[in-house]
């Protein structure tokens, strides 16, 4: 077993942690230490993009790396910081994939079976089974493409409504299939909506309870909720920020929604302390036996050049370093995140930028990927054009026991 120490300096004297085994590049040698100057230019980057403000939290056994950038609230000109809640958007579905898992290896569901014999209210296409739809395989039409298709107007009609699982449904299986179930990858929020449905029905509960009794409790994530169809974030939290279609006109807060028109394809609200602990309990095998775990990291290609893939819930991405890191990417309306951990869920890192409707920002932000898990050198951002609105905590390393 490699063993790492890693030297902090606390008030001006050095202290060693020893921690566990350090994460591992693609050849068996250790990740570098995270590059925070690199994660502290894209975020300044992406500042100068139109993001008021972003943050990223890096964990690695006991030691935790805290950037944040610009602003939480900027009526009132809060300062970000990395222990503020936001929405995850699809990050939700790697929750809700857990779910269905867990139910597959409690035998209440099987993933080759159609879907159907699981819904009160069958899909038209009996041969989409459970793992299309947790693949993104189903061929069912995406109705948010429909729905913002407007993107201000699109939100503000639905900011405050309330859906069931069955009108969202019934809006994509209005439209044509993509492609017949199984044939391709074709990502879809209509997925996961059905789902969430399954979830439900064979339960007999809500998805939140489902989520709080298999994940939030039993990790004691503490920042962690699903509060559909409730509009407000509790606590301490980052504002959302939606760039209208017209960018000349200000950004439209967007932090208060139902988020219904999403549920369990993306209405989970955390931070980046738990995302974390999540992603790292997921692929550490805290969650789910090993051959459920094996089913939801059995990656299909999604990108040309390979370094992009889908399993069931669970997006790869391989780094410039050749590490290859498992988590899920989040858009919701005002906020883009990144949440991502190694193979063995030894490092793990949440990024945040509080917009959305902006691909520049959430190009940018992906860059803190290779920042935080291949180290220096790898990770060049984007000078950024304007001046950064001010970092509000230290990029030190500091030794956490929470």
């Amino acid at each position: 077993m490699r063993i790492k120490d890693v030297s902090l300096v606390l008030a001006g004297s050095t202290l060693l942690v020893t921690l566990g085994a350090a994460p591992a590049l693609a050849d068996g040698s250790s990740l570098p230490a995270p590059d925070l100057t690199a994660v502290r230019t894209v975020h300044d980057t992406a500042l100068s993009q139109g993001a008021p403000g972003a943050l990223t939290r890096i964990d690695e056994g006991f030691t935790t790396y805290r950037v944040a950038t610009g602003e939480a609230d900027t009526g009132a000109h809060t300062a970000m910081d990395t222990g503020r809640r936001f929405r995850v958007g699809s990050v939700s579905k790697t929750f809700t994939a857990v779910v269905l898992l867990q139910l597959a290896a409690e035998d209440r569901v099987d993933l080759d079976t159609p879907a159907n014999r699981y819904l009160p209210e069958p899909l038209l296409d009996d041969r989409i089974t459970v793992r299309h739809l947790l693949g993104h395989r189903s061929g069912l039409y995406d109705y948010t493409n429909d729905m913002f298709y407007n993107t201000v107007p699109g939100f503000e009609a639905v900011r405050n409504k309330v859906f069931s699982y069955q009108e969202l449904i019934g809006l994509s299986t209005a439209r044509p299939l993509n492609n017949a179930p199984g044939a391709a990858y074709s990502y879809s929020n209509t997925n996961f909506v059905v789902l969430g449905r399954i979830v439900e029905h064979i339960t007999g509960t809500p998805v939140a309870a489902q989520y709080k009794q298999r994940i939030f409790a039993p990790l004691r994530l503490r920042n962690t909720s699903y509060v559909h169809p409730r509009t407000t974030i509790s606590g301490s939290y980052a504002r959302g920020y939606l760039r209208p279609d017209d960018t000349t006109l200000p950004l439209v807060d967007s932090t208060e929604q139902t988020v219904s028109w999403a549920q369990s394809a993306g209405a989970v609200i955390s931070n980046g302390k738990d995302l974390n602990r999540f992603f790292s309990a997921l692929l550490s095998g805290k969650l789910l036996p090993a051959e459920q775990l094996e089913d939801m990291t059995t990656m299909v290609p999604v990108t040309a050049d390979g370094k992009q893939s889908y399993g069931l819930g669970l997006r790869a991405r391989k780094l410039s370093c050749g590490t290859t890191v498992y988590g899920h990417t989040g858009t919701v309306q005002g906020y883009y995140t990144y949440a991502f951990t190694t193979a063995d869920g030894a490092r793990s890192m949440t990024s945040l930028a509080n917009t959305s409707n902006n691909g520049t920002v959430n190009a940018t932000l992906g860059a803190t990927l290779d920042a935080s898990f291949c180290g220096s050198g790898t990770a060049a951002a984007a000078k950024p054009t304007t001046p950064a609105r001010g970092h509000t905590e230290d990029i030190a390393p500091q030794v956490t026991r929470d």
